[in-house]
């Protein structure tokens, strides 16, 4: 009888599968744990567009440029793992609480959908603005701020609710919603401004309060006011004696509304607004044709560098901001109204040489 050599144990010829499935499903679980989506949003550089691109004049005449406008946008998004190491390493990313950029119960939908209105809204006070400095009467009407999200452990927090339609800040009448961040420019932290709000009670039937504000420090400004809200104007309405329609091909926000006034402008104006050059420019409009405040410009910046752009726009209170991203390679021109918008443009020389990218 020949012997056998002896039979190894089953859990020793077991092992390295067993190895194996642990190094698999860890490795699943490190692999989901990276693709979570960290409480940060990141900043970009996102699209630089030829205004003119995006507007369109029916029934008047318009006129080419030989220069070019852009305006400036900032790609945003939540980050996983990687990304957010990824944007911390990253100079010309900026990171943000998604509290701040996205309020609890406010979805992902939802904060698309208001960056689509803040950029219809935009794109008519761009239209406002510009027909009225070329001699027109055009016509933009509103009831109010609508209040649509309110933003946890801010001022607005306990004090303003959804849905809420404020109508007056102090003593300025609120009828769109570029009214109320217009009636804050030039308020710091810890100004209070007094808001009359009208509210649906439980009974159905509207009443106006009283809401005392003291603003609180804006997450891109610490010098800058800050409520906590965004906002939507209540039964807007525009009349225009001008035909002009605006496609922003689903870029969201109000920054884009001063350079859209100065391509309007642009376009119905005989000659060259830029004088051949290539302009870049961001900035909030509103009716009287103040230049707000905007995020990202750091960003933009950094965008409008990557097109060859000479000069780049900013509004005032984004000024030292921009600065830090232009690295000596593009003026950084600040700007308070689009008249001062205008008034540089006009003063520029005539452009030499190829400015195509």
């Amino acid at each position: 009888m020949t012997d056998r050599p002896p039979r190894p144990d089953a859990r020793l010829r077991r092992w390295p599968f067993v190895l194996v499935g642990a190094l698999l499903l860890s490795g699943s679980a490190v692999t989901a744990l990276a693709m979570q989506a960290l409480p940060y949003y990141g900043f970009a550089p996102g699209q630089v567009v030829e205004v003119t691109d995006f507007v369109d004049v029916d029934g008047v005449e318009t006129f080419a440029s030989r220069g070019d406008l852009y305006f400036l946008t900032v790609t945003v998004r939540e980050l996983t793992g990687p990304e957010w190491l990824e944007a911390v390493l990253d100079p010309e990313v900026d990171l943000r609480d998604r509290d701040v950029v996205r309020p609890p119960g406010v979805t992902r939908e939802q904060r698309r959908r208001r960056g689509l209105d803040q950029q219809t809204e935009a794109q008519q006070r761009a239209i406002f603005v510009a027909l009225t400095r070329l001699g027109y009467e055009p016509e933009l009407t509103g009831s109010g701020a609508l209040v649509a999200s309110v933003v946890a452990d801010t001022p607005a927090d306990g004090a303003l609710a959804v849905d809420d339609v404020i109508v007056r800040a102090g003593d300025r009448e609120i009828a769109l919603a570029g009214d109320l961040v217009e009636a804050l420019e030039g308020l710091g932290p810890g100004a209070e401004i007094d808001l009359t709000v009208n509210r649906l009670g439980d009974d159905g039937e509207d009443r106006t309060i009283e809401v005392p504000i003291v603003l609180g420090e804006h997450p891109d400004d610490p010098d800058r006011g800050f409520i906590g809200v965004s906002l939507d104007t209540f039964e807007f309405a525009a009349d225009f004696p001008v035909d002009i329609a605006i496609d922003s091909q689903n870029i969201g926000g109000p920054s884009s509304g001063m350079m859209y006034t100065l391509g309007i402008i642009d376009l119905l104006t005989e000659g060259d607004l830029t004088n051949g050059h290539r302009v870049a420019g961001t900035g909030t409009i509103q009716r009287d044709g103040t230049v707000g405040a905007i995020g990202g410009v750091r960003q933009k910046v950094y965008a409008a560098r990557r097109v060859g752009a000479e000069y780049v726009l900013v509004p005032v209170r984004n000024f030292e901001d921009a600065l830090t991203a232009a690295g000596g390679e593009i003026e950084v021109v600040s700007v308070d109204t689009i008249d001062d918008a205008l008034a540089f443009l006009a003063a520029l020389p005539p452009a030499t040489g190829d400015h195509s990218p």
